[in-house]
């Protein structure tokens, strides 16, 4: 499938004078050149106001990104926690939950739909409410300029603002160059990639020799269809993060490999929360959306590269 052509989308509309932040965020639909990674904060005094505060981040990007994979990595390395949304929506699409916000789940997904916000903020919240002063990452919402707002009033009434806001940039080439090579276990949600990160036996599950399948969404008409609503829906959020001086810090990591973002992003987080601490080293990582440990270090890594 060729790339779409970005730059006919107006992310911003209504929009002339753009700023440097805009036109971080807008990189994708500009002239494709690389622009040079910055620490900086986009307001005066943000690694300040940071200074010894929670964690309480998200993490943009277009499907398949990386999102879950970097976000894993900050969970092992560091003492947070992770709510992935994409992981709770397949897991209960998986089990065929009995609510009633979910006859139709597993068709929008599979059509590349997004859910309706309010019910994505129910999911969302009664994770996040149960943390209190933890360190965390929230990985696929909100997706919307209406739920972010949602978000944000949430947040506020429960004096837990956002603190740190990140946007992934990857090229649609190399996305839909990762996608098509994956193939996932579903009972376990273990990822496998033809490319780099094949089973060993082909088509069949290292660990129950079960067969594995391709998700609904990973083909490039989904992908396509999905990558037009990511630019029509979150471009306007990331506007509005932008320009609303009580928002987080937002800093814009741009990349073809997350082995290539990683070392930006941990160098973001450990410049605006350095008293956050590394865990003690062991294999696995806790997250809200998948409670239970891993304990095999190539297993986790198989798990966390299907969540981005």
């Amino acid at each position: 499938m060729a790339s779409l052509s970005l730059s006919k989308l107006n992310l911003f509309p209504g929009r002339v004078k753009r700023s440097a932040t805009t036109r971080a965020i807008a990189h994708s639909a500009s002239t494709g050149k690389a622009l040079p990674f910055s620490l900086h904060g986009l307001r005066a005094g943000a690694d300040a106001y940071n200074h010894g505060k929670v964690l309480r981040m998200l993490m943009f990007g277009k499907p398949g990104s990386g999102k879950g994979t970097l976000s894993s990595r900050l969970v092992k390395k560091y003492d947070m926690l992770t709510v992935s949304t994409g992981d709770l929506l397949r897991q209960h699409i998986a089990e065929r939950s009995t609510s009633s916000f979910w006859p139709t789940a597993e068709e929008i997904v599979a059509q590349g739909g997004l859910l309706p916000d309010d019910v994505m903020l129910k999911v969302v919240t009664s994770k996040l409410d149960t943390l209190n002063n933890k360190h965390w990452i929230l990985d696929g919402f909100p997706r919307t300029l209406g739920q972010g707002k949602l978000l944000d009033t949430h947040l506020e009434k429960q004096d837990a603002s956002l603190t740190l806001i990140v946007n992934l940039d990857v090229a649609d080439e190399v996305i839909l160059s990762r996608i098509s090579d994956r193939w996932i276990h579903l009972p376990s949600g273990r990822v496998y990639n033809t490319s780099y990160n094949p089973p060993k036996v082909d088509g069949f599950d290292d660990e129950t020799g079960e067969p594995l399948t391709k998700r609904p969404d990973d083909n490039p008409k989904t992908f396509s269809r999905r990558l037009k609503q990511f630019y029509a829906s979150t471009a306007p959020l990331l506007s509005y993060y932008a320009s609303n001086p009580k928002s987080a810090r937002l800093v814009t990591l741009q990349g073809k490999t997350s082995d290539e973002i990683w070392p930006k992003l941990e160098a973001v987080v450990r410049s605006s929360f350095p008293t956050l601490r590394e865990r003690a080293p062991r294999r696995g990582r806790y997250s809200l959306s998948n409670p239970f440990m891993l304990t095999d270090s190539a297993s986790f890594e198989r798990q966390a590269a299907g969540s981005g």
